[in-house]
């Protein structure tokens, strides 16, 4: 498969992305696929869907769009923006994930970066007053 065709699919499939389109899952990945994110790093398919009916039962109306998208050979980048509500506090975030496919077109690896920090340890109270200070200390704007 194209690697172009094969990123625009997997673009599609989490610009619409559901709950109940979890079992299309089977679909896009190698069945020993890898997918890591700041907090999860899984492989196989069924590890996968775990990680995503995890997100559905944690986060109200968790939204992925898709906002550019490119590739090269056996690789391709997404770059999305991420939206939903954890405990009535709405979040808003954008990320990469780096996604390789194999021959057939399937993905055998994807790989997440965002910042963990912004999303997470800074609405922790004490945590997030201490990584609020460490950034601020090691920001080039701060000197």
């Amino acid at each position: 498969m194209d690697p172009d065709a094969a990123l625009a699919r997997y673009a599609a499939y989490f610009d619409a992305i559901t709950r109940e389109r979890l079992v299309e899952m089977d679909a896009l990945f190698a069945p020993d696929a890898r997918f890591r994110d700041p907090f999860n790093d899984v492989r196989g398919i069924a590890a996968i869907r775990g990680v995503f009916l995890h997100m559905y039962a944690t986060i109200e109306r968790p939204r992925f769009a898709i906002l550019h998208r490119a590739s090269a050979d056996d690789v391709g980048y997404l770059k999305w923006r991420f939206t939903g509500t954890v405990r009535g506090r709405d979040f808003d975030f954008v990320g990469l994930s780096e996604v390789r496919f194999n021959p057939q077109g399937l993905v055998t690896e994807h790989l997440d970066y965002w910042d963990s920090g912004t999303l997470v340890y800074e609405r922790v109270p004490l945590l997030g007053a201490l990584v609020r200070v460490i950034r601020r200390r090691v920001s080039a704007s701060s000197h």
